[in-house]
């Protein structure tokens, strides 16, 4: 895996629009083109990335807002990961897990060359689907944990004296402490 290169199963022809292009426009064009992102390039110089995640969370934060008056650069992104054409497939992989992009702009000598997606190695590594799926899983289940210690801590007791304001009401175990839910907020 270390012998093939960024370089050899990166996307060349990639979609991207100006930085102020308004979202309106930047999502009629992912829908023709079918694709789920596009670089946001002025003078050759990388300045974003939106995807369709960053598109859906505007028109829900934003919903106030016309999509036309919202510009592709104000949802970009603030951090942008990229990737040199000569770096292998497993720094590629490396970076996608770590900042958790599933994208990554392969840039030289300061200008983008191309897009490097986890479809992209999939498609050619079909085995590391496999691997993929098991992180992820693992992930899931860690966050289900995390969330079932939560609610051990939340268990509702029927009654009893509030520990922080002494009134007597149903009671919830918080840091240690039974309060009642008046008084959640307050630890």
């Amino acid at each position: 895996m270390n012998r093939v290169l960024v370089s050899d199963i990166m996307t060349r022809q990639i979609a991207s629009v100006d930085p102020d292009t308004n979202l309106l426009e930047c999502a009629k064009k992912m829908v023709r083109k079918r694709i789920g992102s596009l670089l946001l390039i002025k003078d050759k110089s990388l300045k974003g990335l939106i995807s369709t995640p960053d598109i859906l969370w505007a028109i829900v934060k934003k919903s106030k807002e016309d999509l036309s008056k919202i510009k592709a650069s104000d949802i970009s992104p603030r951090k942008i990961v990229t990737i040199k054409p000569e770096a292998n497939l497993e720094e590629a992989i490396w970076k996608i897990r770590k900042y958790k992009f599933h994208r990554l702009p392969v840039i030289k000598n300061g200008e983008v060359i191309g897009l490097i997606t986890l479809r992209d190695i999939l498609n050619f590594y079909p085995e590391l689907n496999a691997h993929f799926k098991e992180v992820e899983s693992i992930r899931e289940e860690t966050e289900k944990m995390k969330r079932l210690e939560d609610a051990k801590e939340r268990i509702v007791f029927r009654d009893g004296i509030c520990e922080e304001c002494g009134n007597r009401d149903a009671l919830y175990r918080v840091n240690g402490s039974l309060v009642c839910a008046s008084c959640m907020p307050l630890l």
